[in-house]
Protein backbone atom coordinates (compact mmCIF):
# COMPACT_ATOMS: atom_id res chain seq x y z
CA UNK A 1 0.00 0.00 0.00
CA UNK A 2 0.98 3.65 -0.28
CA UNK A 3 0.66 5.90 2.77
CA UNK A 4 0.70 9.53 1.59
CA UNK A 5 1.57 12.28 4.06
CA UNK A 6 -0.43 15.34 3.01
CA UNK A 7 -0.96 17.38 6.15
CA UNK A 8 1.72 20.06 5.91
CA UNK A 9 0.69 23.67 5.36
CA UNK A 10 3.62 24.73 3.18
CA UNK A 11 3.98 28.17 4.77
CA UNK A 12 6.69 29.28 2.32
CA UNK A 13 3.97 29.46 -0.35
CA UNK A 14 2.61 32.38 1.68
CA UNK A 15 -0.98 33.34 0.83
CA UNK A 16 -1.38 30.41 -1.61
CA UNK A 17 -1.80 28.18 1.44
CA UNK A 18 -4.01 30.51 3.48
CA UNK A 19 -7.08 28.52 2.42
CA UNK A 20 -5.60 25.18 1.35
CA UNK A 21 -2.88 22.76 2.34
CA UNK A 22 0.22 22.62 0.10
CA UNK A 23 -0.68 19.29 -1.61
CA UNK A 24 -3.99 20.88 -2.66
CA UNK A 25 -2.30 23.82 -4.40
CA UNK A 26 -2.98 23.91 -8.15
CA UNK A 27 -0.28 22.90 -10.61
CA UNK A 28 0.18 22.44 -14.34
CA UNK A 29 -3.04 23.91 -15.71
CA UNK A 30 -5.58 21.42 -14.37
CA UNK A 31 -3.92 19.32 -11.66
CA UNK A 32 -3.04 19.72 -8.01
CA UNK A 33 0.29 18.87 -6.41
CA UNK A 34 -1.16 15.78 -4.68
CA UNK A 35 -2.03 14.25 -8.07
CA UNK A 36 1.62 13.43 -8.77
CA UNK A 37 2.16 11.15 -5.75
CA UNK A 38 -1.26 9.54 -6.24
CA UNK A 39 -0.74 9.06 -9.99
CA UNK A 40 2.70 7.57 -9.43
CA UNK A 41 1.21 5.06 -7.00
CA UNK A 42 -1.65 4.13 -9.32
CA UNK A 43 0.60 3.88 -12.39
CA UNK A 44 3.03 1.74 -10.36
CA UNK A 45 0.27 -0.79 -9.74
CA UNK A 46 -0.49 0.28 -6.15
CA UNK A 47 -4.24 0.39 -5.65
CA UNK A 48 -4.38 0.53 -1.87
CA UNK A 49 -3.71 4.14 -0.86
CA UNK A 50 -4.21 6.02 2.41
CA UNK A 51 -3.99 9.82 2.56
CA UNK A 52 -3.22 11.44 5.93
CA UNK A 53 -4.52 15.02 6.11
CA UNK A 54 -4.38 17.72 8.77
CA UNK A 55 -4.02 21.45 7.97
CA UNK A 56 -7.01 23.06 6.17
CA UNK A 57 -7.79 19.83 4.36
CA UNK A 58 -11.22 20.58 2.92
CA UNK A 59 -10.15 21.44 -0.63
CA UNK A 60 -7.76 18.46 -0.66
CA UNK A 61 -10.46 16.05 0.54
CA UNK A 62 -13.00 17.48 -1.90
CA UNK A 63 -10.54 17.14 -4.78
CA UNK A 64 -9.83 13.50 -3.92
CA UNK A 65 -13.51 12.68 -3.54
CA UNK A 66 -14.30 14.19 -6.94
CA UNK A 67 -11.20 13.18 -8.88
CA UNK A 68 -10.10 9.93 -7.25
CA UNK A 69 -13.41 8.17 -6.63
CA UNK A 70 -12.89 5.55 -9.37
CA UNK A 71 -11.36 2.90 -7.08
CA UNK A 72 -13.61 -0.13 -6.59
CA UNK A 73 -13.74 -1.71 -3.15
CA UNK A 74 -15.00 -5.01 -4.59
CA UNK A 75 -11.68 -5.27 -6.44
CA UNK A 76 -9.82 -4.68 -3.16
CA UNK A 77 -8.69 -1.20 -4.17
CA UNK A 78 -9.34 2.12 -2.45
CA UNK A 79 -8.19 5.62 -1.52
CA UNK A 80 -8.85 6.11 2.19
CA UNK A 81 -8.66 9.63 3.63
CA UNK A 82 -7.34 9.71 7.20
CA UNK A 83 -7.86 13.14 8.81
CA UNK A 84 -6.07 13.89 12.07
CA UNK A 85 -8.77 12.98 14.57
CA UNK A 86 -7.03 12.57 17.94
CA UNK A 87 -7.35 8.81 17.66
CA UNK A 88 -4.62 8.09 20.25
CA UNK A 89 -5.48 10.66 22.88
CA UNK A 90 -7.51 13.71 23.71
CA UNK A 91 -4.82 16.20 22.70
CA UNK A 92 -2.70 14.41 20.12
CA UNK A 93 -2.99 15.62 16.55
CA UNK A 94 -0.36 14.29 14.17
CA UNK A 95 2.86 15.26 15.94
CA UNK A 96 5.22 14.28 13.10
CA UNK A 97 5.45 12.24 9.92
CA UNK A 98 5.95 8.97 11.80
CA UNK A 99 3.16 9.75 14.26
CA UNK A 100 0.74 10.19 11.36
CA UNK A 101 1.29 6.51 10.56
CA UNK A 102 1.38 5.43 14.20
CA UNK A 103 -2.07 6.89 14.88
CA UNK A 104 -3.47 4.79 12.04
CA UNK A 105 -1.75 1.47 12.79
CA UNK A 106 -5.06 -0.35 13.26
CA UNK A 107 -6.28 0.88 9.87
CA UNK A 108 -3.10 -0.21 8.09
CA UNK A 109 -3.33 -3.58 9.87
CA UNK A 110 -6.79 -4.02 8.35
CA UNK A 111 -5.36 -3.70 4.84
CA UNK A 112 -3.44 -6.98 5.29
CA UNK A 113 -0.32 -5.82 3.43
CA UNK A 114 3.34 -6.88 3.51
CA UNK A 115 4.99 -3.67 2.29
CA UNK A 116 4.17 0.00 2.73
CA UNK A 117 5.48 2.92 0.68
CA UNK A 118 5.58 6.17 2.65
CA UNK A 119 5.20 9.19 0.34
CA UNK A 120 5.30 12.94 0.69
CA UNK A 121 2.27 14.46 -1.02
CA UNK A 122 3.85 17.79 -1.97
CA UNK A 123 6.45 17.21 -4.71
CA UNK A 124 6.32 17.25 -8.52
CA UNK A 125 7.87 14.20 -10.19
CA UNK A 126 7.09 10.95 -12.05
CA UNK A 127 8.45 7.74 -10.55
CA UNK A 128 7.81 4.01 -10.81
CA UNK A 129 7.63 2.84 -7.19
CA UNK A 130 7.50 -0.81 -8.28
CA UNK A 131 11.23 -0.69 -9.14
CA UNK A 132 12.01 0.66 -5.69
CA UNK A 133 9.93 -2.05 -4.01
CA UNK A 134 11.70 -4.73 -6.06
CA UNK A 135 15.08 -3.45 -4.92
CA UNK A 136 13.87 -3.40 -1.31
CA UNK A 137 12.76 -7.04 -1.43
CA UNK A 138 15.83 -8.30 -3.28
CA UNK A 139 18.20 -6.53 -0.87
CA UNK A 140 16.37 -7.80 2.22
CA UNK A 141 16.39 -4.25 3.57
CA UNK A 142 14.64 -2.94 6.67
CA UNK A 143 14.03 0.34 4.84
CA UNK A 144 14.76 1.58 1.35
CA UNK A 145 15.00 5.35 0.91
CA UNK A 146 14.38 7.19 -2.34
CA UNK A 147 17.19 9.66 -2.98
CA UNK A 148 18.13 12.40 -5.39
CA UNK A 149 21.63 12.95 -6.74
CA UNK A 150 22.32 16.64 -6.13
CA UNK A 151 25.42 18.91 -6.18
CA UNK A 152 27.16 18.77 -2.80
CA UNK A 153 26.87 22.53 -2.32
CA UNK A 154 23.06 22.26 -2.52
CA UNK A 155 22.72 19.16 -0.32
CA UNK A 156 22.76 21.05 3.00
CA UNK A 157 19.05 21.79 2.52
CA UNK A 158 18.18 18.07 2.63
CA UNK A 159 18.58 14.97 4.71
CA UNK A 160 21.79 13.50 3.24
CA UNK A 161 23.02 9.92 3.28
CA UNK A 162 26.42 8.35 2.89
CA UNK A 163 26.49 4.89 1.30
CA UNK A 164 28.96 2.15 0.60
CA UNK A 165 29.51 0.70 -2.87
CA UNK A 166 26.53 -1.67 -2.50
CA UNK A 167 24.12 1.20 -1.78
CA UNK A 168 23.73 0.43 1.93
CA UNK A 169 23.40 3.63 3.94
CA UNK A 170 26.20 4.10 6.46
CA UNK A 171 25.07 7.45 7.87
CA UNK A 172 22.05 9.74 7.59
CA UNK A 173 22.51 13.42 8.42
CA UNK A 174 19.73 16.03 8.55
CA UNK A 175 20.81 19.22 6.70
CA UNK A 176 24.59 18.81 7.32
CA UNK A 177 27.00 21.72 6.84
CA UNK A 178 29.48 19.37 5.09
CA UNK A 179 27.42 16.78 3.16
CA UNK A 180 29.07 13.41 2.44
CA UNK A 181 29.77 12.71 -1.24
CA UNK A 182 28.59 9.76 -3.31
CA UNK A 183 31.04 6.86 -3.70
CA UNK A 184 31.59 7.61 -7.40
CA UNK A 185 31.60 11.43 -7.48
CA UNK A 186 33.11 13.77 -4.83
CA UNK A 187 31.00 16.68 -6.13
CA UNK A 188 27.64 14.92 -5.72
CA UNK A 189 25.58 13.92 -2.70
CA UNK A 190 22.52 11.74 -2.09
CA UNK A 191 19.55 13.67 -0.69
CA UNK A 192 16.43 12.06 0.77
CA UNK A 193 13.19 12.44 -1.22
CA UNK A 194 11.05 11.60 1.80
CA UNK A 195 10.04 8.32 0.12
CA UNK A 196 10.46 5.12 2.13
CA UNK A 197 9.66 1.44 1.57
CA UNK A 198 9.24 -0.71 4.69
CA UNK A 199 8.20 -4.22 5.59
CA UNK A 200 5.02 -3.39 7.49
CA UNK A 201 5.73 -5.72 10.44
CA UNK A 202 9.15 -4.15 10.93
CA UNK A 203 7.80 -0.60 10.69
CA UNK A 204 4.91 -1.37 13.01
CA UNK A 205 7.23 -2.41 15.83
CA UNK A 206 9.45 0.59 15.23
CA UNK A 207 6.50 2.99 15.34
CA UNK A 208 5.23 1.61 18.65
CA UNK A 209 8.72 1.89 20.14
CA UNK A 210 9.01 5.48 18.89
CA UNK A 211 5.57 6.41 20.22
CA UNK A 212 6.67 5.39 23.73
CA UNK A 213 9.80 7.58 23.54
CA UNK A 214 8.96 10.97 25.05
CA UNK A 215 12.23 12.42 23.74
CA UNK A 216 11.35 11.62 20.12
CA UNK A 217 9.97 14.15 17.63
CA UNK A 218 8.12 11.22 15.98
CA UNK A 219 9.56 12.02 12.58
CA UNK A 220 10.92 9.62 9.97
CA UNK A 221 13.92 11.75 8.99
CA UNK A 222 14.89 12.86 12.51
CA UNK A 223 14.18 9.72 14.52
CA UNK A 224 13.29 6.48 12.72
CA UNK A 225 15.70 6.53 9.78
CA UNK A 226 18.84 7.31 11.86
CA UNK A 227 17.82 4.47 14.21
CA UNK A 228 17.58 1.98 11.33
CA UNK A 229 20.85 3.17 9.77
CA UNK A 230 22.57 2.59 13.10
CA UNK A 231 21.03 -0.73 14.05
CA UNK A 232 19.51 -2.23 10.89
CA UNK A 233 19.87 -2.37 7.11
CA UNK A 234 18.95 0.79 5.22
CA UNK A 235 19.39 0.91 1.45
CA UNK A 236 19.41 3.88 -0.92
CA UNK A 237 17.33 3.80 -4.10
CA UNK A 238 18.38 6.37 -6.67
CA UNK A 239 15.66 8.37 -8.37
CA UNK A 240 17.60 8.09 -11.64
CA UNK A 241 16.85 4.35 -11.62
CA UNK A 242 13.05 4.70 -11.49
CA UNK A 243 12.26 8.20 -12.82
CA UNK A 244 9.67 8.10 -15.62
CA UNK A 245 10.95 10.35 -18.42
CA UNK A 246 11.44 10.62 -22.14
CA UNK A 247 14.52 8.95 -23.57
CA UNK A 248 17.54 11.20 -23.07
CA UNK A 249 15.70 13.59 -20.74
CA UNK A 250 17.02 14.49 -17.31
CA UNK A 251 15.36 13.20 -14.15
CA UNK A 252 12.74 15.75 -13.03
CA UNK A 253 11.88 16.36 -9.35
CA UNK A 254 10.79 19.67 -7.89
CA UNK A 255 9.81 20.90 -4.46
CA UNK A 256 7.50 23.78 -5.37
CA UNK A 257 7.53 24.96 -1.77
CA UNK A 258 8.20 28.65 -2.44
CA UNK A 259 6.35 31.15 -4.63
CA UNK A 260 9.46 31.44 -6.83
CA UNK A 261 9.78 27.66 -7.25
CA UNK A 262 6.04 27.31 -7.88
CA UNK A 263 6.10 30.00 -10.55
CA UNK A 264 9.21 28.58 -12.23
CA UNK A 265 7.95 24.97 -12.37
CA UNK A 266 4.67 26.07 -13.95
CA UNK A 267 6.35 28.41 -16.43
CA UNK A 268 8.78 25.60 -17.37
CA UNK A 269 5.81 23.72 -18.80
CA UNK A 270 5.52 26.37 -21.53
CA UNK A 271 8.99 25.52 -22.86
CA UNK A 272 9.24 24.10 -26.39
CA UNK A 273 10.07 20.66 -24.91
CA UNK A 274 9.32 20.68 -21.16
CA UNK A 275 11.45 18.41 -18.99
CA UNK A 276 8.27 17.29 -17.19
CA UNK A 277 6.23 15.45 -19.82
CA UNK A 278 2.52 15.87 -19.09
CA UNK A 279 1.66 14.52 -22.53
CA UNK A 280 2.92 10.97 -21.81
CA UNK A 281 -0.16 8.75 -22.15
CA UNK A 282 1.75 5.77 -20.75
CA UNK A 283 2.20 7.51 -17.40
CA UNK A 284 -0.74 9.93 -17.10
CA UNK A 285 -1.21 12.38 -14.25
CA UNK A 286 -4.75 11.63 -13.10
CA UNK A 287 -6.86 14.41 -11.64
CA UNK A 288 -10.37 15.76 -11.30
CA UNK A 289 -11.48 16.89 -14.75
CA UNK A 290 -14.20 19.49 -14.78
CA UNK A 291 -16.66 19.56 -17.65
CA UNK A 292 -15.62 22.70 -19.50
CA UNK A 293 -15.96 23.98 -23.07
CA UNK A 294 -12.79 24.38 -25.15
CA UNK A 295 -10.66 27.49 -24.76
CA UNK A 296 -11.80 30.37 -26.97
CA UNK A 297 -9.86 33.26 -28.54
CA UNK A 298 -11.74 36.28 -29.90
CA UNK A 299 -11.00 39.65 -31.58
CA UNK A 300 -8.43 40.22 -34.31
CA UNK A 301 -7.62 43.91 -34.40
CA UNK A 302 -4.43 45.85 -33.81
CA UNK A 303 -3.74 45.94 -30.03
CA UNK A 304 -6.92 43.95 -29.50
CA UNK A 305 -6.09 40.44 -30.61
CA UNK A 306 -7.01 37.33 -28.62
CA UNK A 307 -3.76 35.35 -28.83
CA UNK A 308 -1.48 33.03 -26.85
CA UNK A 309 2.17 32.35 -27.72
CA UNK A 310 4.32 29.70 -25.98
CA UNK A 311 1.58 29.27 -23.39
CA UNK A 312 -0.74 26.62 -21.92
CA UNK A 313 -4.43 27.51 -21.92
CA UNK A 314 -6.92 25.26 -20.10
CA UNK A 315 -10.55 24.49 -20.88
CA UNK A 316 -13.20 27.10 -20.18
CA UNK A 317 -10.83 30.02 -20.83
CA UNK A 318 -11.98 32.97 -22.95
CA UNK A 319 -9.09 35.10 -24.23
CA UNK A 320 -10.86 38.22 -25.46
CA UNK A 321 -8.55 40.69 -27.16
CA UNK A 322 -5.70 39.82 -24.76
CA UNK A 323 -2.06 39.08 -25.54
CA UNK A 324 -0.85 36.04 -23.60
CA UNK A 325 2.86 35.14 -23.73
CA UNK A 326 4.83 32.42 -21.93
CA UNK A 327 2.01 31.98 -19.43
CA UNK A 328 -0.02 29.15 -17.95
CA UNK A 329 -3.76 29.66 -17.49
CA UNK A 330 -5.86 27.26 -15.43
CA UNK A 331 -9.54 26.48 -16.02
CA UNK A 332 -12.15 29.18 -16.60
CA UNK A 333 -9.89 32.22 -16.83
CA UNK A 334 -11.63 35.10 -18.64
CA UNK A 335 -9.65 38.05 -19.99
CA UNK A 336 -10.75 41.28 -21.63
CA UNK A 337 -9.55 43.59 -24.40
CA UNK A 338 -6.21 45.41 -24.47
CA UNK A 339 -4.87 43.36 -21.54
CA UNK A 340 -1.46 41.63 -21.46
CA UNK A 341 -0.35 38.50 -19.57
CA UNK A 342 3.38 37.80 -19.75
CA UNK A 343 5.23 35.00 -17.91
CA UNK A 344 2.32 34.64 -15.51
CA UNK A 345 0.63 31.72 -13.74
CA UNK A 346 -3.11 32.29 -13.46
CA UNK A 347 -5.12 29.95 -11.24
CA UNK A 348 -8.76 28.99 -11.99
CA UNK A 349 -11.71 31.38 -12.26
CA UNK A 350 -9.67 34.59 -12.56
CA UNK A 351 -11.16 37.56 -14.41
CA UNK A 352 -8.78 40.03 -16.06
CA UNK A 353 -10.43 43.33 -16.92
CA UNK A 354 -9.50 45.69 -19.76
CA UNK A 355 -6.04 47.21 -20.16
CA UNK A 356 -4.51 45.31 -17.25
CA UNK A 357 -0.83 44.39 -17.75
CA UNK A 358 0.67 41.61 -15.63
CA UNK A 359 4.29 40.47 -15.92
CA UNK A 360 5.90 37.63 -13.89
CA UNK A 361 2.88 37.13 -11.64
CA UNK A 362 1.11 34.33 -9.77
CA UNK A 363 -2.61 35.08 -9.46
CA UNK A 364 -4.60 33.14 -6.88
CA UNK A 365 -7.91 31.46 -7.66
CA UNK A 366 -10.95 33.64 -8.23
CA UNK A 367 -9.14 36.99 -8.25
CA UNK A 368 -10.79 39.79 -10.21
CA UNK A 369 -8.04 41.98 -11.71
CA UNK A 370 -9.30 45.58 -11.99
CA UNK A 371 -9.29 47.60 -15.18
CA UNK A 372 -5.89 49.13 -15.89
CA UNK A 373 -3.96 47.38 -13.10
CA UNK A 374 -0.24 47.20 -14.01
CA UNK A 375 1.98 44.77 -12.07
CA UNK A 376 5.53 43.68 -12.79
CA UNK A 377 6.95 46.92 -14.18
CA UNK A 378 7.73 48.76 -10.91
CA UNK A 379 8.68 46.33 -8.10
CA UNK A 380 8.75 49.03 -5.41
CA UNK A 381 5.23 50.18 -6.24
CA UNK A 382 4.03 46.57 -6.48
CA UNK A 383 5.44 45.72 -3.05
CA UNK A 384 3.20 48.35 -1.41
CA UNK A 385 0.11 46.29 -2.19
CA UNK A 386 1.19 42.82 -3.32
CA UNK A 387 3.77 40.21 -2.28
CA UNK A 388 6.96 40.52 -4.33
CA UNK A 389 9.49 37.70 -3.88
CA UNK A 390 13.29 37.91 -3.82
CA UNK A 391 13.38 36.94 -7.49
CA UNK A 392 10.80 39.53 -8.50
CA UNK A 393 7.71 37.33 -8.81
CA UNK A 394 4.50 39.05 -7.67
CA UNK A 395 1.79 37.06 -5.88
CA UNK A 396 -1.70 38.56 -6.20
CA UNK A 397 -4.68 37.54 -4.06
CA UNK A 398 -8.16 39.03 -3.80
CA UNK A 399 -7.57 40.70 -0.38
CA UNK A 400 -4.49 42.39 -1.86
CA UNK A 401 -6.51 43.65 -4.82
CA UNK A 402 -9.22 44.93 -2.48
CA UNK A 403 -6.62 46.94 -0.51
CA UNK A 404 -5.15 48.29 -3.77
CA UNK A 405 -8.59 49.46 -4.93
CA UNK A 406 -9.30 51.06 -1.56
CA UNK A 407 -6.08 53.06 -1.86
CA UNK A 408 -6.92 54.46 -5.31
Amino acid sequence: MAFVLAGGRGSRLKELTDKRVKPAVYFGGKSRIIDFALSNALNSGIRKIALATQYKAHSLIRHCQRGWSFFRAERNEFLDILPASQRMGDEAWYRGTADAVTQNIDIVDSYDIDYVVILAGDHIYKMDYELMIQQHVEAGADVTIGCLTVPREEASAFGVMATDASGQITSFLEKPADPPATPEDPDKALASMGIYVFDWRFLRELLLKDAADEASSHDFGNDLIPEIVKNGKAMAHRFDDSCVRAEGAEAYWRDVGTVDAFWQANIDLTDFTPTLDLWDRNWPIWTYSEMTPPAKFIHDEEDRRGMAISSMISGGCIISGTEVRNSLLFTNVHTNSFAVLDHSVVLPDVVLHRSARLHRCVIDRGVVIPKGLVVGEDPEADAKHFRVTEKGITLITQPMVDKWEAAQ
